[in-house]
């Protein structure tokens, strides 16, 4: 996902779409997944599409970097690189097969927050806190840290130099076909669907956490 690059192609779901039921049910994951995560991805390429000079960069070398394009482009390409990579890795970090954080993961979350269940308050606070549309996240700071943050609209922790684990979509159509303005019932039912070995491989892969 990180290092696709341009012409971007939707990600398939890395599950049936049925998989996530009853806490996200099949309809809303086929308006989500094929409706607006393809539009970002074909906005996307519109964006780029007048620069071949950074077509070669990264999706997350755009998020991280949109600054650095032209004006004329930097908008277009920090909202719809943003939205292709939080809606990819929001997907990717769910799953049917429940699990739990392994003793690892779970010293790591004791470590930052002091709980599970502390780390589970905290980022539903984010989320609810989050006033529109936008973003909660669990992110690895350059020490190892982990922290909760959020964005607003398709913004990243990228130019933050913070690298995103677990993230949880908070604009309204990731919810309102089945839970209408109920935000906290939806979160309440999404954290059973964390795939913690997804979150685990974003924490663990290049050795940043101890």
């Amino acid at each position: 996902m990180e290092n696709s690059r341009y012409p971007f192609q939707l990600e398939p779901l890395p599950y049936s779409y049925d998989a996530l039921s009853p806490n996200i049910d099949e309809t809303t994951l086929h308006f989500h997944h094929d409706k607006h995560l393809q539009t970002y991805v074909d906005n996307l390429n519109k964006a780029l599409e007048p620069y071949p000079q950074f077509q070669d960069w990264t999706l997350e070398r755009l998020c991280a970097d949109y600054g650095s394009l032209p004006p004329q482009a930097a908008t277009g390409v920090r909202n719809n690189a943003g939205g292709v990579y939080n809606h990819q890795l929001y997907f990717r970090c769910m799953t049917g097969d429940k699990n739990s954080p392994s003793p690892r993961m779970e010293r790591e979350l004791n470590r930052c927050f002091g709980s599970l269940e502390e780390f589970q308050k905290q980022l539903k606070a984010a989320a609810l806190a989050r006033f529109g549309s936008g973003w909660a996240y669990l992110v690895q700071d350059p020490k190892g840290d982990f922290k909760i943050l959020s964005t607003a609209n398709q913004d990243t922790p990228l130019p933050q130099g913070l690298r995103p684990l677990l993230l949880v979509d908070v604009w309204e159509h990731a919810y309102y076909l089945q839970y209408q303005n109920r935000r906290a019932e939806y979160l309440d039912q999404w954290f059973p669907l964390i795939d913690w070995r997804v979150v685990e491989y974003n924490a663990f892969q290049n050795g940043i956490a101890r």
